[in-house]
């Protein structure tokens, strides 16, 4: 068998690597069109699917690839764990450098607490609100990619080769700046990017790396829903283990469990345990242990407890009005800052639909696309709203709703782009230097990409200190024309506080956020 165990690390190799290749891929490369999003990866995800479906009752026909999972799932136990899943890889390769405990630190009991939270997700997101997001392994690991742990490896690598640069030391510089050519052609962005929450974000994650320490793979023992619903899915597969009478209960195979399955030292194991790795039959030393075909009834049931899971199912539909009782629930707009992507569903819809996976955000090419924090309520935490200052909304750029896997952000085309307003701009005359200050300043105008232009410049007369008068150009905007794209804003020199800035008041999606109803 250890030419299979060589297939099945080949394997999470093959797919990690894949995972990565579509990462690196969903970028901007200056055309309006993606070759291999990232999103096929969450296509496939059965929890996605299924909670999506729950809470903004669509069915989005990427999802299609879920079934493929869910029929291999049912039909050969939790191979996606052992075999695919590359955030399971990713704990696999911390697990074995940080020379962590197979099992037996933490009670096996607390594998039930993984199907706790798959029920509380479920509910939820059957009251209409989109949880599954924060803790689905996918979406978790392209999130804390694209967010947090890739721009800080990029910013330490930028830091590296600009050290060589400015040190200019003969042969070794002209050797950085050549291997630094190669990375910006490659796998470095065109310019650095950081995102408001990609501290928290990362630290999130790293925190999750950090529970192997305490147990190698805790996270897919104890704690993911996917794994949970996985092993629903494969309580009677068709390969299971058969253990023979040669076994002398010695333990072995319980020691090297990756998931926690083996229950005692004779072998006996808990199917929607097992990923299927086959370290067991490889390790045993009588060969007592097999994976057959036509595999019987399971041996030891999954013991969860129905007073738990019912309490844990009544928890996701209780939680969901508190995250809700916030003025914005009642039609109130309490943040006029918070301009959702082009395309983005009405708000509610678009909470319920969204996954906070981040790709929208990686793949705008201006950066402006952020996560929330609390600008959205609770139940807003980490999805996109766009901040002009640090990058406006490219007008003939529609990749987001590309990217994006559940529908929350719709696909426009470039003729329905330029008709989708996300917000008005407004000119603070306080801070305006042609009004405020008397200075001439035409950017805002220059700047402006529709046709004709949302701004335009109207002559007024304006009396000097001296008592001269003089005629200055003074910015209007066109609320008709304007679409909310905030470029005025990222171009005003005036620092801090641009004197023209985008709120989400006009916005398309929404008929009630207007200025005048």
């Amino acid at each position: 068998m250890k030419n299979i165990r060589i297939l099945r690390r080949a394997s999470q190799a093959i797919f990690l690597l894949l995972f990565l290749f579509l990462f690196f891929m969903t970028e901007a490369t200056g055309e309006n069109e993606l070759g291999y999003p990232i999103k096929i990866f969450l296509n496939f995800d059965p929890l996605l699917m299924i909670s999506s479906f729950l809470s903004s009752h669509t069915f989005v026909m990427g999802f299609l690839f879920a079934l493929v999972l869910v029929a291999v799932t049912i039909l050969l136990g939790r191979v996606f764990c052992g075999w695919i899943c590359p955030l399971g890889t990713i704990h696999n390769m911390v697990g074995s450098a940080a020379g962590s405990k197979r099992g037996g630190v933490i009670s096996s009991r607390w594998f039930r607490f993984k199907y706790y939270l798959l029920f509380f997700i479920l509910a939820s997101s059957l009251a209409t609100a989109q949880l599954a997001g924060y803790a689905d392994p996918l979406s978790l690991l392209v999130r804390s990619l694209a967010l947090s742990i890739w721009p800080a490896f990029e910013y330490v690598i930028r830091a590296i080769f600009d050290g060589f640069y400015y040190l200019d030391i003969p042969f070794v510089t002209g050797a950085s700046e050549a291997i630094y050519d190669l990375l910006r052609n490659t796998i470095l962005s065109f310019r650095p990017v950081f995102f408001l929450q990609g501290s928290l974000i990362g630290l999130f994650f790293i925190g999750i790396l950090a529970l192997n320490l305490i147990e190698r793979r805790f996270w897919c023992r104890y704690i993911c829903p996917l794994g949970a619903l996985l092993g629903l899915l494969s309580r009677r597969p068709l390969i299971g283990r058969d253990i023979s009478e040669g076994c002398t209960a010695c333990g072995t195979c319980r020691s090297v469990c990756p998931g926690g399955a083996i229950r005692d030292k004779k072998g006996e194991a808990v199917p929607s345990e097992c990923m299927v790795c086959l370290e067991c039959d490889d390790i045993c030393p009588a060969g007592a242990v097999r994976f057959r075909w036509k595999y019987k009834s399971p041996a030891v049931p999954l013991d969860i407890k129905k007073r738990t899971a019912l309490a844990a199912f009544a928890g996701g539909i209780a939680v969901v009005p508190f995250l809700r009782i916030t003025p914005a629930a009642g039609g109130v707009k309490t943040d006029t800052r918070l301009i959702r992507p082009p395309g983005a569903l009405p708000e509610q819809g678009f909470l319920s639909a969204c996954i906070r996976c981040g790709e929208c955000m990686k793949i705008c090419i201006t950066a402006g696309l952020q996560p929330t924090f609390l600008q959205a309520g609770l139940e807003g935490i980490w999805t996109p709203y766009l901040v002009p200052q640090i990058g406006h909304c490219e007008l003939r750029c529609t990749l987001c709703g590309q990217v994006c896997p559940t529908g929350a952000i719709r696909e426009l085309t470039i003729e329905e782009k330029t008709e989708t307003k996300i917000g008005m701009a407004v000119i603070d005359k306080g801070r305006c230097l042609p009004f405020s200050f008397g200075m001439e300043c035409l950017v805002c105008e220059e700047v402006c990409p529709t046709s004709p232009k949302a701004i335009w410049l109207e002559e007024a007369k304006v009396i000097r200190r001296n008592g001269k008068t003089e005629v200055l150009k003074q910015p209007r905007i066109d609320l008709e024309k304007c679409t909310g794209c905030g470029i005025c804003e990222a171009s005003c020199p005036v620092a801090a506080k641009p004197a023209v800035y985008v709120i989400s008041t006009g916005e398309t999606r929404s008929e009630d956020n207007r200025v005048l109803l």
